[in-house]
C-alpha cells in the first residue's frame, strides 16, 4: 500500500540584528537591551557575515530589531541602518524579510523596496495585558499592531503576523486574535502566514512564568485551521515544541510550515533551532518531506518590483533545479 507523502515547508534563514536596544519591556522578553546599551550592527560587519553565507544554502535574511522610539532623533538613523542591510542582501543575493516593530506609513513604503516580504506579531488583541506583561511596553497596543497589519495590505506587502500564547490571555482572547487577523486578510488578501508561538521561559526574562502547554498548542492549530482562510499557511517553531510527537501533531491539526531555521533564535536564544538532518528524519519516519521555501509566496510575487522580482525568480528557478536534481 503507498503512503502518501506530505510537504512542510520551512525558510533557511540567517538573522541580522541591527539593535538589541528597545523602549519596550515585555515582562517576558529575552531579547532587548535598554536604550543605549546595544552597540548598533556596523555595515562592514552586516556584510562581513553576509559573505560567510554565500552558497551555505541560506536564502532569507530576517532582520529582525529593536524598537528605537518613534519619537527619538535616533529614528531616522535606524530606519536608515535597517534599510542598509536590506540593500546590502539583496546586492549579495539574498532575501531579506523585515520585522521591527510598528512603523508610519512611510518607513514602511520605504522598507517595502528592499524588502521581498515583512512581518509583525500581532501577540493578542485583548487590552488586558497592558495591565500585565505589556504594561511598559506602549508599542504592544492591540489597535496599533492591527493598524500595522492593515497599512501592510493598502502597501501590497506580503505579511507574517502570529500570535504570541501563554503570556495571560485566555482562550477566547486567542480566537478573537485570529479572527481580526482573517478580517483583515479578508480585505486585503496579503497575510501568507500566521505564527502559532508558545511562550517559552529564558534566563534573562522577569516574567518567569510556565511554558504554554503542547497540547494547548496542538488545539489551537487546529481551531486556527478553522477560523484563518484556507491561504494562510500556519506556522509552528519547532525549536519550542517539546518532543517529535508533539510537532507531529501540530502538523496533523493543520499546520504546514516550521518558519525561518537558521544558526539562532535571536527570540528565544536558551531554544536551538534544531539540526536539519534530525528533523528531516523526525518528519521522514512520520510520512512528511521538509521543503525549502523562500520568505515570499509564489503567489504575490507579482506584486514585487522590478528588481526584487528578478531576484525571486532565480532563487525559484534554483530550488526547482534542486528539487528535480534530489528525486533523479
Amino acid at each position: 500500500m503507498n503512503v502518501s507523502v506530505k510537504t512542510v515547508t520551512y525558510s533557511p534563514a540567517y538573522t541580522l540584528v541591527p539593535t538589541y536596544e528597545c523602549f519596550n519591556r515585555c515582562s517576558y522578553c529575552n531579547f532587548r537591551t535598554d536604550p543605549g546599551k546595544s552597540v548598533w550592527l556596523t555595515l562592514t560587519d552586516a556584510e562581513a557575515r553576509l559573505r560567510s553565507l554565500q552558497n551555505q544554502g541560506v536564502i532569507e535574511i530576517l532582520v529582525l530589531s529593536g524598537e528605537v522610539h518613534p519619537q527619538s532623533e535616533r529614528r531616522s538613523r535606524w530606519l536608515q541602518r535597517i534599510y542598509d542591510i536590506c540593500e546590502l542582501a539583496l546586492s549579495l543575493g539574498f532575501l531579506p524579510h523585515t520585522n521591527v516593530g510598528p512603523l508610519s506609513v512611510t518607513e514602511m513604503e520605504r522598507l517595502k523596496t528592499v524588502n521581498v516580504s515583512m512581518g509583525l506579531m500581532v501577540e493578542q488583541v485583548t487590552p488586558m495585558l497592558q495591565q500585565t506583561v505589556h504594561r511598559h511596553a506602549p508599542s504592544k497596543l492591540p489597535e496599533l499592531r492591527l493598524q500595522q497589519l492593515a497599512q501592510a495590505g493598502e502597501l501590497g506587502i506580503p505579511f507574517t503576523t502570529g500570535l504570541l500564547l501563554g503570556i495571560g490571555e485566555t482562550i477566547c482572547d486567542r480566537w478573537h486574535t485570529l479572527e481580526a487577523i482573517a478580517q483583515i486578510h479578508e480585505r486585503w488578501g496579503h497575510i501568507q502566514e500566521v505564527i502559532l508561538q508558545p511562550y517559552s521561559p529564558g534566563r534573562t526574562e522577569v516574567w518567569s512564568n510556565s511554558a504554554l502547554e503542547p497540547l494547548q498548542l496542538v488545539d489551537l492549530v487546529a481551531v486556527a485551521r478553522r477560523i484563518l482562510p484556507p491561504d494562510i499557511k500556519l506556522q509552528v517553531p519547532p525549536n519550542l515544541i517539546p518532543t517529535d510527537q508533539h510537532l507531529i501533531a501540530c502538523l496533523m491539526a493543520g499546520a504546514g510550515d516550521l518558519g525561518g531555521i537558521g544558526p539562532c533564535d535571536e527570540v528565544n536564544p536558551d531554544y536551538p533551532h534544531p539540526i536539519d538532518a534530525r528533523l528531516k528524519d523526525v518528519l521522514h519516519t512520520a510520512g512528511w518531506t521538509l521543503a525549502p521555501r523562500l520568505p515570499v509566496y509564489p503567489q504575490y510575487d507579482g506584486w514585487l518590483a522590478a528588481p526584487l522580482h528578478s531576484l525571486v525568480k532565480g532563487w525559484r528557478e534554483k530550488l526547482l533545479g534542486l528539487e528535480c536534481a534530489s528525486q533523479c
